[in-house]
């Protein structure tokens, strides 16, 4: 990364009052969490759950209709967040807006301080509470990463219109480490997964920060570190493990059936002995531990905690895995 922690030099001085930036080109060991917004009209829910955060993360994740289903947008929720005096990671899907829409929730967003971006193409409305809604996908999230450093670093729309002024965001974007099994280098590295070659063509689009889906099992997901070390991403983005606590059986087996999500036969093991009353204590104790191993593999700037739901369990989960809390204020 150059010395800004990948942030061009043309980048304003305000920008750098991100708490999240800051920590990241610390080479601090960073964490954010996940609020969903409520299926309601007030934002509160949302600005009690990151007080709740304050101290512990150095960003929320506000999610754009999660699962394909209607809830307070991510924009509301990332001026909640910020009221609470929480620095919020606004996502945007490119499901349900055109190339107009994008560009305007982009724009609307720096205009109000909101110094994250998250982009990710979203879930298909046929998962969600309105299956009949229509699909937009007008582009995916590496088409939007490029649009988006293109409106901060040149000033100028997709239809080459100016931007006065140009706005301001640091970039995220997601990615699913692979299976057991998927490695496809056998050369010394000359080839690699698909996970791999992915991740790197979002890092080319913009990516300046990445967070992915759970991480259950350490050791494979180093071996994915090692990968993306021996293309230097680690050095052009910086990447968050997905970790989450496992509160109940019903959960475990939804987790298991999420595209991206691998769980060992141990840890499977492990929550079903605990039994129903005790597997909620024992997948945060988990969560705590995998934590704790994911902040020794090289490469790995910091977790992204998923707890939605279950917020109120992630200072507990973080203080056992050995982090203690620390100022963080929005930007």
């Amino acid at each position: 990364m150059d010395s800004e922690g990948g942030l061009s030099a043309g980048e304003s001085a305000d920008r750098r009052q991100s708490a999240f930036r800051r920590r990241l080109r610390s080479g601090q060991f960073a964490v954010t969490a996940e609020i969903g917004p409520p299926r309601g009209a007030d934002m509160a829910p949302v600005a009690t759950k990151a007080a709740a955060l304050r101290g512990w993360v150095d960003a929320v994740n506000i999610t754009d209709n999660q699962s394909a289903a209607v809830r307070l947008s991510s924009l509301a929720g990332s001026i909640a967040a910020m009221s609470a005096g929480v620095e919020p990671i606004m996502q945007l899907t490119c499901r349900d807006r055109n190339r107009i829409a994008l560009q305007s929730e982009l724009l609307s967003a720096s205009a109000l301080g909101i110094h994250n971006v998250l982009i990710m193409t979203g879930d298909h409305p046929r998962q969600g509470d309105h299956a009949d809604a229509k699909p937009v996908f007008d582009l995916d999230s590496t088409q939007l990463l490029k649009v988006a450093r293109t409106m901060r670093d040149d000033g100028r729309l997709m239809s080459g219109g100016n931007l006065k002024p140009a706005p301001n965001w640091m970039l995220g974007a997601v990615e699913n480490p692979p299976a057991p099994g998927t490695d496809a280098r056998g050369d010394g590295g000359a080839h690699h997964d698909l996970a791999t070659r992915r991740l790197a063509s979002k890092v080319d689009a913009g990516a300046q920060f990445v967070q992915t889906q759970f991480v259950f099992d350490v050791p494979t997901f180093a071996r994915w570190m090692d990968q993306i070390r021996d293309l230097g991403l680690h050095e052009r983005c910086f990447i968050l493990a997905g970790v989450g606590p496992v509160r109940s059986l019903n959960a475990l087996q939804h987790l298991r059936a999420i595209p991206g999500v691998h769980i060992p036969d141990d840890v499977t093991g492990r929550l079903t002995a605990a039994g129903p009353d005790h597997v909620a204590a024992e997948g945060e104790k988990l969560c705590s531990e995998i934590i704790a191993a994911l902040a020794d593999v090289p490469g790995v700037a910091g977790v992204h905690v998923m707890a939605i739901g279950a917020e109120g369990t992630v200072p507990g989960i973080l203080e056992r895995a050995g982090l203690a809390a620390h100022p963080a204020a929005a930007g």
